[in-house]
């Protein structure tokens, strides 16, 4: 009897070990994941002028590192990038709101142009809204003849949700996004989604669907491949760190847990395979946030007609403002080739 006991015992401490193991194993990629995709909007305490510390002294913080100061347009062209936000914000758009297909309510701000020629879906980058670093070619466009519809993907400015998805869900809402636009357009206008960054990406992953005759083609600047390369990118990159296979598998079951995703859903290639539409890559050289090396996988993959653009001297979602005409001839070239369909 004592010994059927004791294996009972040892049985139990077995089981308890190997859950606690379980869980530390688990939990250890908790820190990483709430980090990159949780993303409440909590209002932040008021601090005095002796809560605030100097930049110097939050060096330890992950949003604070240099790589992501260095990369943005407001180091070095502080003075454009405000004055495209400006001109944006000067003028009294329209609201439009959706619902995702999981429920969220999505905004969308809508300038329409004068004699339009076409209309142009603008999505920002990760944790930006709609007048982020799109908002610099956005006079250009308008001038252009562009309808021009600037999205808050979902979590970002006035749009619900808490969990970035890097592109697994936001594909689908941008796919809403456009059946809510093609209802509007009543004039047969060719259809373009422009995105940057993680807009970049999630425009990608959208190609890989039964998008509707009347988008004509995509413009992804210094989009990613992946989440999963991304996080690859920045740990060798940023942190040194070359061996993550483990951290990874603990932020995708995180992902999967409480996200309702998975890393994989935000892997491009499938969507690239699939797609028969033209896209404009374009990516900065000196871009240390997402390596040019995702736009330039992303383009071998690409089957449909495409052509990429790599600006030398640019950081990420710099290319329009050193090189602005470039920038603005390539995104002309590829409206007047591709406005009107194919024969």
């Amino acid at each position: 009897m004592k010994k059927k006991n004791g294996k009972k015992h040892t049985l139990r401490n077995i089981t308890i070990i190997s859950y606690a193991a379980l869980a530390v194993f688990t939990a250890a990629g908790w820190p990483f994941f709430y980090f990159m995709t949780v993303a409440g909007k909590k209002k932040p305490p008021e601090k005095s002028e002796k809560d605030i510390k100097p930049q110097s002294e939050n060096k330890k913080k992950w949003f604070a590192l240099q790589h992501t100061i260095l990369n943005h347009p407001n180091n070095g062209y502080a003075e454009e990038y405000e004055k495209g936000c400006a001109w944006c914000n000067s003028h009294n758009m329209k609201d439009y709101y959706i619902r995702s297909r999981d429920g969220l309510r999505l905004h969308a701000s809508y300038l329409p142009a004068e004699d339009p020629e076409r209309i142009v879906i603008l999505c920002h980058g990760y944790r930006a809204s709609k007048f982020g670093t799109v908002a610099h070619m956005a006079e250009f466009l308008h001038d252009e003849k562009c309808d021009l519809l600037f999205i808050d993907q979902r979590c970002c400015g006035e749009s619900e949700g808490k969990i970035i998805t890097f592109g697994a869900k936001e594909q689908y809402d941008i796919l809403e996004w456009v059946s809510h636009m093609g209802l509007r357009n009543e004039k047969g206008l060719p259809i373009y989604l422009f995105g940057q960054s993680m807009g970049a990406a999630s425009v990608l992953l959208a190609s890989g669907h039964n998008l509707p005759g009347d988008v004509h083609g995509m413009i992804a600047d210094c989009g990613y491949h992946s989440m999963q390369q991304q996080l690859r990118d920045i740990a060798a990159g940023w942190f040194h760190l070359k061996h993550i296979g483990l951290l990874l598998l603990r932020v995708d079951l995180f992902c999967r847990l409480l996200g309702k995703f998975s890393m994989k859903e935000t892997d491009t290639t499938g969507a690239l395979q699939k797609n028969r539409l033209p896209v404009l890559f374009i990516h900065g050289e000196k871009d240390t946030y997402v390596w040019p090396e995702n736009s330039k996988r992303n383009y071998e993959l690409c089957r449909a007609e495409k052509e990429l653009v790599l600006v030398p001297e640019a950081r990420h979602s710099c290319s329009s403002y050193v090189a602005p005409e470039l920038y603005k001839e390539k995104l002309k070239e590829f409206f007047r080739r591709y406005d009107k369909p194919s024969e």
